[in-house]
């Protein structure tokens, strides 16, 4: 299977960990949807990354829908909790957490690059408030806890890990790390893993 992203994206990050993690065979094709060539549009209506291509040459694309297929391909280890309901809700719910915070990250970023004079102080004010509190909220729900789930890596780690390096990478000045402490230890911890380290290179 291919894998299509860039980066920087935090949302392909994410998928790359969930496939680093689980050790599952794939090419990841650096490939920006804007770039001449891209054969991003041609494989997914919406034009976005990720996008995973099987060999078959089905095209999955959405990080949430793909973290999910890719689980299934084996249980080693499972990061989507299969049969306790409320764990794979928490589990879940961690995700829409930390997608929430690249959401309002790349809404910052894109309204921060437009012209000074056409920024909306307003949307940026608000993003950014919506980020402080989910780092608040992520920082006292895991505490000193080694894993945001249970007794061992899930999805909920990988994601809340893909949404501290996209604000390390584009929204530095938040300075999260100083705020939450036992959130910067465990993102350190996280950051010695093989599959984060390996995102971290390319």
């Amino acid at each position: 299977m291919k894998l299509l992203g860039t980066n920087t994206s935090p949302y392909v990050r994410k998928v790359r960990l969930v496939l680093l993690e689980k050790n599952i065979p794939h090419t990841y094709l650096i490939d920006a949807p804007g770039d001449p060539g891209s054969q991003v549009a041609r494989v997914n209506p919406l034009g976005r990354i990720p996008a995973l291509i099987l060999d078959d040459e089905t095209c999955i694309f959405d990080s949430t829908v793909i973290a999910e297929y890719v689980d299934t391909l084996n249980d080693t280890p499972k990061l989507i909790p299969r049969h306790d309901v409320l764990a794979r809700m928490r589990v879940k719910r961690w995700e829409a957490l930390a997608d929430g915070m690249m959401d309002s990250a790349v809404v910052v970023r894109n309204e921060r690059m437009r012209a000074a004079e056409k920024q909306e102080a307003d949307i940026i004010a608000q993003h950014s408030t919506a980020i402080s509190r989910a780092l608040a909220h992520a920082a006292a729900q895991l505490g000193k806890r080694e894993w945001c789930e249970g007794t061992a890596i899930t999805l909920a780690d990988l994601a809340l890990a893909s949404a501290l390096v996209y604000l390390d990478l584009r929204l530095p000045e938040l300075g999260w790390r100083a705020l939450h402490g036992d959130l910067n230890n465990w993102f350190a911890r996280m950051k010695e893993r093989p599959g984060m380290r390996t995102s971290l290179e390319a």
